[in-house]
């Protein structure tokens, strides 16, 4: 069997001999390893050099992917639509729903609740029809999310139950994490600490089983949150010094942010031990 890393070498050769079909398909397949285990800079240049021999409906996906992730999501909405746009010429409705989802994705992220689930409710029912059910889970959960950050908790915790099912039903460990993850963000929302430790605490061992260390980073401050709440500053301060470190290794947009917040809960706890 190939090896990932001698298909990354088999891409290169194949990239500077201008053999766009090998270079396309053996990228893609490689961006789809790397991408859940959030090597998001790797990504980006193999995607690139993809994309130097034309334009290709997956390296356009798997670099918005990247780019999403790595805080940068209008050229990861140019390249998704770019997606978008390749795959309905094809003619193929199961990427064409991943990337309606994907659109709505870097949407919410933008705060624009109404356009990301506009994208969503497009995304489902294509989903639903080629029997992508990974795809389907995932977007209800996306579309849970888009109901917490409007207020609508019992909407949101309706959705994620419903991925949530079909997550574990279909042995998908990536999204019952993300999934769970949010739920504990629900019930924290909802001022039930308890409850989204709960939650919190049994998506961090999947995140790190996967390697989704980009997950793992959410899910340790939303641990960090809850426990920095209850004032158990100590264990904040270990989950936040994870968090800054992931944020170093994959490139994430929060680094500023999360040292930030690290510092904080650190003069908290000076505070506290000086009275």
């Amino acid at each position: 069997m190939t090896t990932v890393a001698q298909a990354v070498e088999v891409h290169r050769l194949a990239v500077a001999g201008r053999e766009a079909v090998i270079a396309r398909q053996l990228g893609h397949r490689v961006a789809r390893f790397w991408l859940p285990r959030s090597r998001f800079a790797d990504v980006l240049v193999l995607a690139s050099a993809t994309l130097t021999l034309g334009p290709d409906a997956g390296a356009h996906y798997d670099r918005g992917w990247a780019l999403n992730s790595t805080g940068q999501p209008l050229p990861a909405l140019e390249d998704y639509q770019q997606a978008l746009a390749l795959y309905r010429a094809a003619g193929d409705r199961g990427n064409t729903g991943a990337s309606l989802s994907s659109i709505g994705l870097v949407y919410d992220g933008l705060g624009d609740h109404e356009q990301a689930l506009t994208y969503y409710e497009q995304a489902l029912p294509i989903l639903r029809e080629v029997g992508d059910r990974l795809g389907e889970a995932a977007t209800l959960n996306k579309i849970g999310s888009v109901y917490h950050d409007r207020g609508d908790y019992e909407r949101a915790l309706a959705y994620c139950g419903q991925a949530l099912s079909i997550q574990r039903e279909a042995g998908d460990r990536a999204g019952e994490a993300a999934t769970l993850s949010n739920v504990g963000v629900v019930h924290h929302t909802l001022g039930d600490n308890e409850q989204a430790l709960v939650y919190f605490l049994q998506a961090l061992p999947i995140r790190r089983e996967v390697g989704d260390r980009d997950g793992e980073a959410t899910t340790l401050t939303n641990l960090a949150t809850v426990h920095r709440a209850a004032g158990n500053l100590d264990q904040a301060i270990v989950e936040l010094e994870c968090v800054v470190e992931l944020d170093r290794q994959v490139g994430r947009p929060g680094l500023a942010s999360d040292a930030a917040f690290l510092e904080q809960v650190r003069q908290e706890r000076a505070s506290r031990d000086q009275t």
